[in-house]
C-alpha cells in the first residue's frame, strides 16, 4: 500500500504550542512529503498567523471552525485532508527527528489500519511537567498501559499520539461527542467492526500535559469520571484494574484506621510503595526534586481518578442516570 501521511492537529488558544510542534515537523527525518492539518476549534486567541509562517516550509492547511470539542475537530480535518493515512496529535507535543520514518518502517513491514504510541517527557520540560508524565507513564502507576509496555495485546491508542487509516475512519465515522474517552471509544468500535491496532513503541513523542497541580487534578478526575461511561456503552471492555486508583484510595484510609489502633502493617506497605516511586522516579531524572513532586503527582493521580470513578459509577450503573444529562462537561454538541 502507498502511504501518504496527513497530520491532524486541533488546537484550542494554545498559538505557543503549535508554534513548536510545527517546529519540530520541520527537522523530521523523512523523504517523503506528508501535509499538516491544524483546526482551529473556536479559539480566542488563534494560531493563524504563526500557521502562516510555515507555509513556506511544510505542506499545511489551516481551518477555523466554532467549538465542538477535540473529537469533532478531529473528524472535521480527516474530512478535509488528503492523505490516506491520519496522524492524530494533540497539540502540546513535540516531534523527535524519527517519529514519521518510525511510523512509516513499522507500517510498511505489518500494516494496521490505527495505532498508538508512546509519550515522554522532553529534556526541556519543567520539574513538574517530569513528575506529571512519570506518573501517567510508569510501571508503578499504570502498568505500561499508556505505551511502555510493548506486550500488550489490545493497545488502545491515545489521541494525543494515534494514526488511523481513511479506511477505518470512514467505517468508524471517527470520534465521537465525549471527551476524555473519544480515544478509547474509538477503538472499542474499530474493534468491533474487525480492525486490528498496534503500538508503534518507537513512535514517541514528547507531551508536555498539564502545567499546574489543579489543571492536572482536573484531567485525571475527568478520566475517572469517563471509564463507567465508556463500560456502559462497551461492557464487554471492562476491566477490575480500572477499579484500582479507587481501590487504592480506600487502602489508604483502610491504613490510616489500622494505625490508630497500632497496626501499623498496612501502613507500612503503603510508605513502602511510595518509597519505591520516589526512588524510582528520582533515579529515572536523576532529581530528587522530580522525586518529590512525582509523589504528589501519583497522589493526585489515583485521587482525582479513583473519586472520579467512583462518582461515575454510582451515578451511571446504580442509579442508571443518563451520562449525557449527569455529566453534560462530558459531552460537546456537534
Amino acid at each position: 500500500m502507498n502511504i501518504s501521511f496527513s497530520f491532524i492537529v486541533p488546537v484550542f488558544n494554545r498559538p505557543n504550542e503549535i508554534d513548536e510542534l510545527l517546529a519540530s515537523m520541520i527537522h523530521l527525518d523523512y523523504d517523503h512529503s506528508y501535509e499538516v492539518v491544524i483546526i482551529e476549534d473556536g479559539s480566542s486567541e488563534t494560531s493563524e498567523s504563526i500557521v502562516r509562517s510555515y507555509e513556506k516550509q511544510l505542506q499545511i492547511s489551516y481551518y477555523q471552525k466554532p467549538n465542538t470539542g477535540p473529537g469533532d475537530s478531529r473528524n472535521y480535518g480527516m474530512r478535509k485532508a488528503k492523505g490516506n493515512y491520519f496522524l492524530i496529535l494533540d497539540s502540546d507535543v513535540i516531534l523527535p527527528e524519527n517519529y514519521l520514518r518510525e511510523v512509516h518502517d513499522f507500517l510498511s513491514k505489518r500494516f494496521v489500519h490505527c495505532f498508538g504510541g508512546p509519550d515522554d517527557a522532553h529534556k526541556d520540560f519543567s520539574d513538574l511537567q517530569k513528575a506529571i508524565s512519570y506518573s501517567m507513564t510508569s510501571y508503578l502507576t499504570t502498568g505500561g498501559i499508556r505505551g511502555r509496555k510493548k506486550t500488550l495485546d489490545k493497545f488502545q491508542p491515545r489521541s494525543f499520539n494515534m494514526g488511523i487509516s481513511k479506511d477505518a475512519f470512514a467505517a468508524s465515522n471517527g470520534f465521537g461527542n465525549i471527551h476524555p474517552g473519544e480515544d478509547p471509544d474509538l477503538t472499542i468500535r474499530l474493534w468491533k467492526l474487525g480492525y486490528e491496532t498496534a503500538l508503534i513503541p518507537n513512535a514517541k513523542v514528547f507531551h508536555k500535559r498539564r502545567i499546574s497541580w489543579n489543571k492536572f487534578y482536573i484531567q485525571v478526575n475527568k478520566f475517572g469520571k469517563v471509564r463507567p461511561i465508556l463500560n456502559l456503552w462497551h461492557p464487554d471492555t471492562a476491566k477490575i484494574t480500572y477499579w484500582f486508583p479507587t481501590l487504592f484510595l480506600g487502602y489508604i484510609l483502610f491504613s490510616l484506621l489500622t494505625m490508630i489502633v497500632g497496626y501499623w502493617y498496612f501502613l507500612g506497605l503503603l510508605i513502602l510503595y511510595f518509597g519505591v516511586v520516589f526512588i524510582d522516579a528520582t533515579v529515572s531524572y536523576k532529581s530528587i526534586s522530580i522525586g518529590m513532586k512525582a509523589l504528589v503527582a501519583v497522589f493526585v493521580q489515583f485521587y482525582g481518578y479513583g473519586t472520579g470513578f467512583l462518582k461515575s459509577y454510582y451515578y451511571i450503573h446504580l442509579l442508571k442516570k443518563n451520562p449525557e444529562q449527569k455529566f453534560k462537561k462530558l459531552f460537546f454538541s456537534k
